[in-house]
């Protein structure tokens, strides 16, 4: 069976005393992840361990759902134990990786991408083309921060050159967002 055709169902259990529309609401930060659907070996782990690590800091992830960086970030939430929620380009759920915790289907196609700058409190551009570019354009005329991390070089995308410094910077937006 194609488990993201189930994928409402987890590999590990959501605590009793927490009903899983509350699981969603007792996250410190949505985040949004931007990247490309194709990634080399080195830059495919350090996404994982960049969604590892916000897993491990209670963030709620979104990303576009499809391969490269986006299934490996969902990858590194799902060994993490966090959860990542993927917003797909159309409208078949096989469109998503098998790490995502729920794929939705949107029907937007690229549209889709304003959906992930709206829906977060700050975001990471990983790598990525022009649709990575789209989506930090959209995040910036939000007035979203986002970080870069081997990505796009452009005026006020500020980038970190590792992993664990790519979630510092986060944690300091998010705590002074408060």
């Amino acid at each position: 069976m194609d488990h993201r055709n189930q994928a409402y169902k987890r590999d590990y259990p959501i605590p009793k005393d927490i009903d899983p529309p509350g699981a969603l609401m007792d996250y410190k930060a949505k985040i949004a992840v931007f990247g490309g659907r194709t990634v080399g070996k080195d830059l495919y782990a350090d996404a994982v361990e960049i969604g590892r690590l916000m897993a491990e800091e209670n963030w709620l992830v979104f990303c576009g759902g499809g391969t490269g960086v986006m299934e490996a970030v969902a990858r590194g939430v799902k060994e993490g134990g966090g959860i990542c929620i993927g917003l797909l380009k159309g409208t078949n759920l096989k469109e998503g990786n098998p790490y995502l915790t729920l794929p939705i289907k949107t029907g937007l196609g690229v549209a889709r991408n304003a959906l992930l700058a709206y829906n977060c409190d700050a975001a990471v551009a990983i790598d990525g083309q022009y649709g990575t570019l789209s989506e930090i354009a959209y995040a910036m005329q939000l007035n979203k921060p986002v970080i870069g991390y081997k990505s796009w070089s452009i005026p006020k995308l500020e980038s970190e050159k590792t992993p664990s410094l790519v979630i510092k910077r986060l944690k300091n937006i998010i705590s002074s967002n408060k």
